[in-house]
C-alpha cells in the first residue's frame, strides 16, 4: 500500500500540490485523474523521487520512501524517455542495472518481455528506427523489467494504434492478476471506466473527490431513470410527471423509450407499482452519470469556487 499524507509542494510562487492525501490500496488499479496543470504528474514524481516534496510524508507497506523501497514501483512516463541512438538490447540491460537487477537475471528478464511482445528480433535495432508504438513497447518494459509491486502508467495508450492498445493492456491485466498494483494517471474516461476500482481527482493541487468509481458515480448520481415499453406510453408518462419531469420521449423500432427524472430516489418505486399491469416494460434502469461527465462537472465547480 501506497499511503501520502500531507504531501506538499511549491514551485517558487506556484503551489503544485497543497496538502494531498491520497492512499493506493495493495493490488489495486487505481486512477490519477485530473485536468492538465493540476498536479499529477508532481505527485509521480514524489513517489518515484524525482522530486522531493516540501512537506508530508509517503509511505510504502508502512515504511518511509527512499532510495532502496522506491525500487518497488515501476513507471511508464508519458514522455518517452530513451536514447535514441542506443540499440534497444542495451538500453533495456542499462536501464535494469540502474534499478539494481544484476546482468543475467536483467537478460532473462528482457527476452521473458520480447516473447511477450513477439519482438525478439529487437535487441539490436537502434531507439530512433522504432515506431511510436514500437518505442511504447520498448518503455513499458523498462518499467516493469524489476517486476515492481507497484507500476504507474502515465497514458499508457497515448497514441497508439488498436493493435498496440491491445498488447499493452493485455499485459497490464496479467500482471495485475499476478498481485501488481496499477496506477493509472490519464485523461481517457474510457480506460478508467474499464479499469479502475478506485479513484482521485486533483484540480489545482488539492483532492476534489475520491472513493471506489461506484462510490463516486452514486454520490454524483441525479435520479435519471429510463424506461422502455411497447405500448401505453401515454400513460407512462403521465404517471411520471406526477413524480418528477419526462426529459425525452422517443418511438424507434417499436420501442419507446421514456428518459425521467425523478423528484426522489424513492420515486421510481411509486412509478413501477402504478404502471404495473398497465405499461408493458420491456426494460428499467437507474441512470448512472459517466466518469467523463462526472470529471467536467468536478472541474467545473472547483473552478467556480476558485
Amino acid at each position: 500500500m501506497i499511503v501520502a499524507e500531507d504531501i506538499y509542494k511549491k514551485f517558487n510562487d506556484t503551489v503544485a500540490l497543497n496538502r494531498v492525501n491520497i492512499t493506493i490500496p495493495t493490488g489495486s488499479i487505481f486512477g490519477l485523474l485530473g485536468p492538465n496543470g493540476a498536479g499529477k504528474t508532481t505527485f509521480i514524481r514524489i513517489l518515484t523521487r524525482i522530486y522531493l516534496s516540501d512537506g508530508g510524508t509517503v509511505l510504502i507497506n508502512d515504511n518511509p520512501l527512499n532510495e532502496l523501497n522506491a525500487r518497488k514501483i515501476g513507471y511508464l512516463p508519458e514522455e518517452r524517455g530513451l536514447y535514441k541512438k542506443m540499440k534497444v538490447g542495451e538500453l533495456i540491460l542499462y536501464m535494469a542495472r540502474l534499478r539494481g537487477l544484476k546482468t543475467v537475471e536483467a537478460k532473462e528478464q528482457m527476452n521473458y518481455w520480447f516473447g511477450r511482445f513477439d519482438i525478439r528480433d529487437w535487441s539490436d535495432k537502434r531507439i530512433d528506427s522504432l515506431s511510436k508504438g514500437m518505442q511504447q513497447k520498448v518503455q513499458f518494459i523498462i518499467a516493469v523489467l524489476h517486476r515492481p509491486e507497484f507500476l504507474i502508467l502515465d497514458e499508457p495508450f497515448s497514441g497508439l494504434d488498436p493493435l498496440n492498445t491491445e498488447a499493452i493492456e493485455n499485459e497490464i491485466l496479467e500482471l495485475h492478476k499476478s498481485g501488481t498494483t496499477i496506477v493509472f494517471s490519464t485523461h481517457n474516461m474510457d480506460s478508467v471506466e474499464r479499469f479502475c476500482e478506485r479513484v482521485v481527482l486533483i484540480d489545482k493541487g488539492q483532492v476534489v473527490l475520491s472513493g471506489t468509481v461506484d462510490e463516486v458515480k452514486q454520490a454524483h448520481k441525479q435520479s435519471l431513470y429510463e424506461f422502455k415499453c411497447r405500448e401505453h406510453v401515454d400513460f407512462l408518462n403521465e404517471r411520471i410527471a406526477k413524480s418528477g419531469t419526462v426529459v425525452s420521449s422517443e418511438l424507434k423500432s417499436g420501442v419507446y423509450t421514456v428518459l425521467a427524472k425523478l423528484n426522489t430516489e424513492s420515486e421510481a418505486d411509486g412509478v413501477l407499482i402504478d404502471i404495473a399491469g398497465k405499461v408493458k416494460l420491456t426494460s428499467f434502469c437507474e441512470l448512472l452519470p459517466s466518469m467523463n461527465d462526472i470529471f467536467i462537472e468536478s472541474v467545473k465547480n472547483k473552478n467556480e469556487e476558485l
